[in-house]
């Protein structure tokens, strides 16, 4: 049996679950959340960092989502989220990599910044990582311009980080009206159905979100 560390509310813990909900994986899913002590002090015994999502196997832990969501490919190779094909599989890393740092990572910056609270305000911060979001948000348009997923391979990867990253980084930013395709793309992705069952796991924790949940999605 495969044990997943997360928390249902963590943009990193649905990336790697949407990947084990699309491959059917049986899997023990420990929440990290305060209400389970027990299950932080496993998590620390594998990676004393205290990161996740974590993913153990057979004993052996392996963390970083992309890395998790490689492993499981190689485990249960079928839907395949990363192509066989290099020059494919270099494609749908390279939008994995867009979303997780030039999404999610702006989003966080913004969000760390209400975690700071009003003592530890940093509007340039907060304004440097929205125009960088407003940014990536109009070259994704381009990019996505169609009304299928983020690469032609199919579901991948790259629509794995897209889907958590685009769901939150909306509510730090609004994906403005203008960009129809990647509203769009971010309403196919809502609607598919690892990710709406992940949508729906977190919506207890929403009092979380410490810039205040809007009331939508």
């Amino acid at each position: 049996m495969l044990i997943y560390y997360g928390h249902p509310f963590s943009s990193y813990t649905w990336k790697a679950l949407i990947a084990l909900y699309e491959k059917g994986v049986e899997f023990d899913y420990r929440s990290v959340d305060p209400e389970f002590p027990d299950h932080g002090a496993e998590l620390r015994a594998h990676w004393p960092v205290g990161q996740f999502p974590l993913l153990v196997h057979d004993g052996v832990p392996w963390f970083e989502s992309s890395i998790i969501i490689e492993y499981l490919d190689h485990l249960v190779p079928e839907p395949r989220l990363i192509p066989a094909d290099s020059g494919a599989a270099l494609k749908v890393r390279f939008f994995d990599r867009i979303f997780d740092n030039h999404v999610m990572g702006q989003a966080q910056h913004v969000v760390n910044d209400a975690i700071r609270g009003p003592s530890g305000h940093v509007p340039s911060i907060v304004d440097g990582a929205k125009a960088r979001l407003e940014t990536v948000y109009g070259w994704l348009d381009r990019e996505l311009a169609g009304d299928g997923w983020a690469t032609p391979y199919g579901f991948t990867l790259a629509d794995c980080a897209a889907a958590p990253s685009l769901f939150y980084a909306d509510w730090v930013h609004r994906i403005d009206e203008k960009y129809e395709n990647l509203r769009g793309y971010r309403a196919r992705l809502l609607a598919h159905p690892s990710v709406s069952r992940c949508v729906e796991e977190a919506r207890p924790y929403r009092a979380y979100f410490p810039l205040g949940a809007p009331d939508r999605d």
